[in-house]
Formats: C-alpha cells, sequence, structure tokens
C-alpha cells in the first residue's frame, strides 16, 4: 500500500534552486532515510511532504492515502505555554487518546458518577487500559517524570523530546521526523533505535546517526545538486551503491569530454555547407557541451589548520571534586593526560558532563584537589551552546574579527576568504548574514572559530549535532590525525567508536569509571553487568522467600484502617517527592547556570531529600507493623 506519493516537487529560493521535480514514493512499513549536505534542502524537503512547506517558490503534487494518519516531528515543536506535560500528550485525534483524556479529567477533576462511568467504560471498549501505563512508560523513557510541569517551564530541548514522546503516542500511520535523536542522550537514542526498528512502522526521516541508517532503514535516498537517489538498502549498501554511482557518472562525464575535445575540432573548422546533418550535429556538441559544463565538481571540507605544539605536561586533574549542596558532580577524580590521547565522555543527561569540562578548563574551581594545566597546553572548547554571532553580521567578517590571516603547516597562510571556501562558504555565501545560515552551516562556522586558534587540547562538547555525514567524515579524518590531545561529549555513538580510545563513563554521584575501549564494547560489557546483577537478584530473592517459608509465622495486631490509610498518603507523597528530586536533578544540565541559580537549586534539592528520607521512615515503620 502506497502511504505517501511526492510527484515532480520543486523548490527554489530566488535564483538558489533546492530540488527540481523530485518524486518519490514511500509504501507501508518503508523505512526511509533522506541524506544530504547542510543546506541542500532536506528539512524543506520533508517540511514538503508534511503538507507544512506551501510557501513561494513551491511547486508540488503530494498523495496521501486517505487510510494513512501522517505525524510530523518539528525541529522547533509548538505547544500551549500553559498545558502540563499531560495535556500536550494527550491533545490529539486519536480515539485512544480521547478516551485517556477523558478518563483523567475525570481522575482530576470533580465530575458526576455518570460522567465517570462513561469514562471508564469508554476505555475499557477500547481496550485502552494498556495505552495509559504505555503513554507513562514512554514519557518515562524520554526523561519526563512529573507530568503537571508546564511547557512554559520547558527547555527548546526537553520540548523536542516531548514532541517526539507526543508522536510516538499518538501512533500515526506515517512517521516524519526530523533529526529524531537530537537532546536525547544514549540510553534514550537506543530505547529509540529499538521502537523504530519495529516491522509495522512506516517512516521518512533525516538524521546523522550512521547507526540509524545503519540498523533502522531500508531506503536511503539522497539529495544531491537538486536530484533524489533512491538506495535499497541501509548505511553500507548506500555507501557502496553510492560509491558506484559516482563511479559511472565519472565514466560517462569523461566519455562525453573526448567525443566534445573530437567534435570542438569540427565546429571550429566552421563548415559552410549546412546540411540538416551538419545542423544536427552541431546541435548535439552545444547539448553536450551544457550537459558537461552543468556538472559541478563535489568539493569537500578541508581541515588542515596547524596546530601548537604540546609540551611534557599537558594537562593532570589531581583528585578533584565537585558538589553543588548535596548533589556530587565530581568525586576524587584523578588522570593525567598523555599526548595523542583520544578520550570520549559518555553519561545520562543532567550528571554533569559540561561542569567537568569547565573544571578541566579551569573555567569552575573544584571544591577539593587542582586542576593543573601544561605551560604549552592552548584548549579549543567547542561547545553545545556556540559561540554568540551578531543575527546582521556577514560569515566574512565573524572571521575577520578573529584573524585576517590564518598560519598553516610549512609556514603557509591563508586568508579569512581562502579559509572560509576550505569549510564550503564560498565568495557569494561569505556575504550572507548569520541569520540566513541554516543549523549545520552555523555548526561548521562555529567549529572554524574554535580551529582558527590552533589548539593543541580539542574538547568538543556535542560535535556532531546538525552536521552533515559528509562533514562528519571530513571532521573525523581530521581528529583521527590530530596530534594533540581529544576530549569529546557525544550521543553520537559511530563518532564515539570510530575516534576514542577509552572512555570516561559518569555513572552519577560523582563517581567517573575510566573504561578501556570505545562505546560499542561499554554497551556490551555493561549488558553482561546488568544480566549478572539481575541473576543475583533472583538468587537472593529465591533465599528470602525460602528462609520465609521456613520461619513459623508471628501474629501481630496488624494495621488499622487509619494505619493503612496514612501508608497509602505516605506512598504516594514518596512517589511526588521523587518525581520533584529527579525534576530539580535535570535543572543542573543547564550549561547556562549562574552559580547562585546552582547553590540555589542544591538547596531546594537538600530539602527535597530531607523530607523524602521522613516520608520513608514513617513507611518503613507502618510497614513493620503489617
Amino acid at each position: 500500500m502506497n502511504y505517501l506519493s511526492l510527484e515532480n516537487v520543486t523548490k527554489t529560493y530566488g535564483d538558489k534552486v533546492l530540488f527540481m521535480d523530485a518524486t518519490l514514493q514511500i509504501n507501508k512499513g518503508q523505512k526511509v532515510a533522506l541524506v544530504a549536505k547542510n543546506g541542500s534542502g532536506k528539512s524543506t524537503l520533508l517540511r514538503v511532504a508534511g503538507g507544512r512547506d506551501n510557501s513561494e517558490g513551491t511547486q508540488s503534487r503530494i498523495l496521501i492515502h486517505r487510510d494513512a494518519r501522517l505525524g510530523y516531528l518539528e525541529q522547533e515543536p509548538d505547544f500551549y505555554p500553559e498545558h502540563t506535560i499531560l495535556e500536550a500528550v494527550l491533545d490529539s485525534d486519536n480515539p485512544l487518546i480521547l478516551a485517556i483524556k477523558r478518563y483523567e479529567h475525570s481522575l482530576l477533576f470533580k465530575v458526576t458518577d455518570e460522567e465517570a462511568q462513561a469514562a471508564v467504560a469508554r476505555m475499557d471498549d477500547l481496550k485502552a487500559w494498556d495505552v495509559e501505563a504505555r503513554i507513562k512508560e514512554v514519557l518515562s523513557k524520554l526523561g519526563f517524570v512529573r507530568l503537571e510541569q508546564t511547557i512554559a517551564t520547558l527547555s527548546g530541548g526537553q520540548k523536542k523530546r516531548l514532541a517526539l514522546a507526543k508522536l510516538i503516542i499518538d501512533e500515526p500511520d506515517l512517521l516524519i521526523l526530523d533529526e529524531p535523536t537530537n537532546h536525547l542522550d544514549l540510553d534514550m537514542i537506543e530505547w529509540l533505535e529499538e521502537f523504530l526498528s519495529q516491522s509495522n512502522l512506516t517512516i521518512l526521516m533525516v538524521t546523522h546517526d550512521r547507526y540509524f541508517l545503519e540498523r533502522v532503514c531500508d531506503t536511503i535516498v539522497e539529495l544531491d545538486r537538486g536530484q533524489l537517489y533512491r538506495y535499497t538498502g541501509n548505511y553500507s549498501s548506500f555507501l557502496e551503491k553510492k560509491s558506484l554511482r559516482h563511479e559511472n557518472e565519472n565514466i560517462e562525464l569523461e566519455k562525453n569530454r573526448k567525443w566534445l575535445r573530437k567534435e570542438l575540432d569540427w565546429v571550429n573548422r566552421m563548415p559552410k555547407a549546412r546540411s540538416t546533418k551538419a545542423k544536427s550535429r552541431v546541435d548535439g556538441f552545444y547539448e553536450v557541451k551544457d550537459k558537461v559544463s552543468n556538472v559541478k565538481l563535489e568539493k569537500e571540507l578541508q581541515i588542515d589548520i596547524k596546530g601548537q605544539r604540546l609540551g611534557k605536561k599537558i594537562l593532570e586533574a589531581q583528585y578533584i571534586s565537585k558538589n553543588y549542596g548535596d548533589l556530587a558532580i565530581v568525586r576524587e577524580f584523578a588522570y593525567k593526560f598523555q599526548k595523542g590521547e583520544r578520550v570520549g565522555i559518555v553519561g545520562p543527561n543532567g550528571v554533569g558532563k559540561s561542569t567537568f569540562l569547565k573544571m578541566l578548563t579551569q573555567e569552575v574551581r573544584p571544591d577539593e584537589g587542582r586542576v593543573i594545566v601544561g605551560g604549552n597546553t592552548v584548549f579549543g572548547h567547542y561547545s553545545q551552546d556556540g559561540i554568540p554571532m551578531a543575527e546582521d553580521k556577514r560569515v566574512i567578517d565573524v572571521v575577520r574579527e578573529i584573524a585576517e590571516f590564518i598560519p598553516l603547516e610549512k609556514g603557509q597562510k591563508l586568508t579569512a576568504e581562502q579559509l572560509l571556501e576550505r569549510f564550503l562558504f564560498d565568495r557569494k555565501h561569505q556575504q550572507v548574514y548569520i541569520s540566513q545560515l541554516s543549523g549545520g552551516e552555523r555548526r561548521r562556522l562555529y567549529l572554524l572559530t574554535v580551529l582558527m586558534q590552533n589548539p593543541n587540547f580539542l574538547i568538543l562538547d556535542e560535535p556532531t549535532n546538525d552536521l552533515d555525514i559528509i562533514t562528519l567524515n571530513v571532521l573525523e579524518d581530521f581528529l583521527m590525525e590530530f596530534p594533540g590531545c581529544i576530549l569529546i561529549v557525544s550521543h553520537d555513538r559511530f563518532f564515539l567508536d570510530k575516534l576514542s580510545q577509552h572512555l570516561f563513563i559518569f555513572e552519577g554521584e560523582g563517581r567517573i569509571r575510566d573504561f578501556n575501549g570505545n562505546y560499542t564494547e561499554y554497551r556490551d560489557v555493561k549488558r553482561d553487568e546488568e544480566a549478572e546483577k539481575k541473576e543475583r537478584e533472583r538468587a537472593q530473592a529465591a533465599k528470602e522467600n525460602k528462609t520465609a517459608a521456613a520461619t513459623p509465622t508471628t501474629t501481630g495486631s496488624g494495621l488499622t484502617f487509619e494505619q493503612r490509610k496514612e501508608m497509602n498518603r505516605l506512598e504516594k507523597e514518596i512517589s511526588k517527592l521523587e518525581e520533584r528530586k529527579t525534576e530539580i536533578e535535570g535543572k543542573f544540565a543547564d550549561p547556562g547556570l549562574t552559580p547562585e541559580r546552582i547553590t540555589e537549586l542544591a538547596k531546594t534539592l537538600n530539602e527535597v531529600k530531607l523530607q523524602l528520607e521522613e516520608k520513608e521512615l514513617k513507611w518503613m515503620e507502618l510497614a513493620e507493623l503489617a
């Protein structure tokens, strides 16, 4: 069954053609990924396919099957600020979701007995009870615990995650996803990968996550120079078939060039007798000439900026610790960096990775221990937030403010214009305002400004966000040859596997584990450890059950009705306090927190923990009586 058809879709911005007469069909059960360079029009094509773009310059014929419900993940989702998280995900026309919304309303607000019974009956009729549990499971997997939190209090990344959760819960027939892994930690990405791999889902998505392309997708469509090229298979298959296509194009191009040289000889003789055959030959010459002239040679990002020499002492952390109130960020971490080390950093959102990086660069002082930076060590810090760039400033001006000339290897120099050309900003594009750049182009420009400092110790915090696969490959090759040290925080598993020699694993409560191996090797070890832990827990539970069965039961007074009521009340309060604790801990992930705000959050977290301990103690006392 065909779910979506795009026929002769064209999109232009003034003189710039993003795609011309593009045609694409997606059938039920297919998982299609769209790949292209930044600025080629991937997101625009998704918006057109999802019916989100009918602006000037768009010509399209889009056919959606009448029985197919389409769900679209926006890059910048729009919610009602006053809605709670639960209200936002229940804002749907799906009959199952509407039934759950009605039932939740009957629990939260005063309704008549008839209305409450009707809500329960509707849930029974649609068998929606499992769906309600699934909603809370999906929200939990994507990091949402306190469901009464309002949208106005969420960050941009949290809103993107909530939009993804809403889309999954709504269960449309066709999912259109624009960079679904952005703002997810590694556990979330792996859960999403497993979910999207289900055979009954139909997907059209843009992603730079190459493990997603390898493990989830069965079709890859490349947008190249305004044309769509379809490849059946996963990422490995795509690379093979794309390479073969380029070889064939080059062979054809060389044939045309040879023919042109021969025909040019004939045309230059300017035959006076213009027969029909001769005219046809001349027309054929100009047709092939136009064809060859229109073939643009692919330019690749060139990174060969000179790096400064490292000294014997590079960077050393001497048993550093950092706490915000009772929240431990780092506890007695010690490490001495060696020349050429490439270290990956992984851990859930909010665990303190950004604070750790700032301690190493001496932007944040540790509570205990000290950080020693070598005299020749020059940091190049690529942060998640980038650097503020004035929207009304041109690309060339951003670079010139740093330097007019940039030193290369062997004493050579580049002008600011030449350097930008190596980062795929041609002379015309250098005059473009920052406000007109795509997300990937801004990231590429920011990377350039970091490398212009000639660092010998690179600290890269989520460098892969919004970069296309081609740029990622060039960046990886550069980093593989980089003679200095590299410290990488990334949720891109492929990137980590390719570059990291070992990992710092943030396990929570200030513990940092040094793992000798890449991310895939770590996940294999972690799965084995989790399996062993579950086996020990099962054995311990079986032992306790056996002991309890052999022990004579004692008679007791048990709990009164009031005590049972108190126990139920405590359970609800403990659950709310745990949600509140998780919410506060999540706020520490914000890299823009001021020291005053950190102290305030730490104080609030300490108060919540004390209340939690008090409630848990009372509950345990009642449990012993029971």
